[in-house]
């Protein structure tokens, strides 16, 4: 390998052999490069836009590798390349492109992902000076994407995201990939050919997804208008991707939603009903984690799938924080969080649980407590394992706490023989206390939504309201 490529060393290219060259598609001999700013010129981009990415090169790569092994491509190599600044044509220099193209033929590479954002001329100019299929990192996770969406929602917001993200490059026809593959996605197809119709049946199917988008949105809005006349509490689940999201979900609702170590293993929303330590149904709601530098088409995509935590009245943010890179993927959350108007500071909302507790050292163990403990006890994040079940009974006790701040709290009598308004406290208030007389009644101190007060009030005339919490 020639030093063009200033690798840094050895550890960070590493090669199998004797494997044949396959089509591009799963499987497909790759190398993922990392051309990154040095830290000095991504500091100085960072200081005058939102660009520039001054996290750890060795852990930006890592990722990379993990975002293309999650489509099953066949990582051949990875390499970090450090950058001055990148070449408007090609992204990179000459002589990086020489010893890139000496080493796919080295090692019969058929596709490189780049972790980077290309330009459409990039890109082309990039596949034909080094005779191999090349993709960014916006496609690289549109074709994740594409692979995970299930529900149909996330399918079509899925390939809305891909179409728009095609228009501009064309990089295969769009007529022969929809008769051939009967879907859509970068890796594998036809050659480039009737740039202009394909353009205009890009943009007649794009128009026809916005419109089955809407009729799916509406459908979503009268589902959460559902559970608003419900209602019950709304916990979501946010994090950066592979933070153990699904895993907490399961071991707070008992479900079965995938789970894996893997990046980007759930995509469609899921919702279940969960109890809270005193029996008030919640409705917990898992999501698709965040990553750095995440495409602005999903982001505008997933808007519609993320409405859940915009509203959710309790945010959950999962992080891993055995992961080395955990400050910064905190921080790539609070961004995505941000842009959907949420403040990732307000504590009143927004729960930091601290996942992976059983990955710790002793020594990283006692760090994080006693950052924790240095926390207000309202602020205080939850450190928790979701495999273990470790911390969760104190996570659900802090949910509880949380939802309870704009509840209001009474007292109600109950006779002896009405069940029916027994079983609706039950049902719709979280009991609180519970005393039962000598003749059979029931007194109750009961906490309530505000959304269900006037429900209250017509049930139990006499009523006695004790607090409103929070005021």
């Amino acid at each position: 390998m020639k030093s063009g490529l200033n690798i840094p060393s050895s550890r960070q290219v590493a090669f199998n052999s004797g494997e044949t060259i396959p089509n591009i598609s799963v499987g497909a001999r790759t190398l993922v490069i990392g051309p990154y700013l040095s830290n000095k010129a991504a500091a100085k981009r960072a200081a005058h836009s939102t660009e520039g990415n001054l996290r750890d090169f060795d852990a930006r790569l890592e990722e990379a590798v993990g975002l293309a092994s999650a489509i099953n491509l066949d990582i051949v190599g990875s390499v970090i390349i450090p950058l001055v600044a990148p070449r408007p044509a090609t992204f990179l220099g000459t002589g990086k492109i020489e010893d890139l193209d000496a080493l796919c033929k080295e090692n019969n590479i058929s596709l490189i992902v780049a972790d980077c954002s290309l330009t459409p001329v990039q890109q082309r100019n990039l596949e034909r000076a080094l005779h191999v299929k090349v993709i960014d990192r916006t496609g690289l996770i549109l074709e994740i994407f594409g692979q995970r969406a299930r529900t149909k929602e996330g399918t079509l917001q899925v390939e809305l995201a891909h179409l728009a993200y095609q228009k501009s490059r064309l990089v295969r026809s769009w007529t022969h990939l929809e008769r051939q593959r009967g879907g859509f996605g970068f890796l594998g197809g036809p050659g480039e050919t009737q740039i202009e119709a394909d353009r205009r049946l890009i943009q007649d199917r794009m128009t026809r997804i916005e419109r089955d988008l809407d009729a799916v949105k509406r459908t979503r809005g009268l589902h959460r208008r559902g559970r608003e006349r419900a209602p019950y509490p709304i916990v979501a689940l946010v994090g950066y991707t592979n933070a153990g999201k699904s895993t907490l979900f399961n071991r707070l609702t008992a479900a079965d939603v995938l789970a894996e170590n893997m990046l980007f293993a759930t995509l469609d929303p899921t919702a279940r009903v969960t109890k809270l330590p005193h029996g008030a149904p919640a409705i917990l709601s898992d999501t698709v984690g965040f990553i750095s530098d995440l495409p602005t088409t999903l982001v505008a995509a997933f808007r519609a799938t993320l409405e859940d935590v915009i509203a959710a009245d309790v945010i959950l943010h999962v992080r891993d924080v055995s992961h080395g890179d955990t400050e910064a993927q905190a921080a790539d959350v609070g961004h995505i969080l941000k842009d959907l108007g949420i403040d990732p500071e307000d504590r009143g909302r927004v729960i930091e649980v601290w996942n992976k507790a059983d990955c710790l050292d002793n020594a990283t163990r006692q760090t994080l407590e006693g950052r924790a403990d240095s926390h207000p006890i309202e602020m205080r994040p939850a450190l928790v394992s979701a495999i273990t079940g470790e911390g969760i009974p104190q996570l659900m006790a802090t949910i509880e706490s949380r939802v309870a701040r704009k509840s209001i709290v009474y007292a109600v009598a109950v006779g002896a023989a009405e069940g029916g308004l027994l079983n609706w406290l039950y049902k719709d208030t979280e009991i609180l206390e519970r005393r039962m007389l000598n003749d059979g009644s029931y007194r109750l101190v009961v906490r309530i939504l505000p959304e269900k007060e006037a429900r209250l009030l017509a049930r139990f005339r006499s009523a006695r309201l004790v607090r409103r919490e929070g005021a």
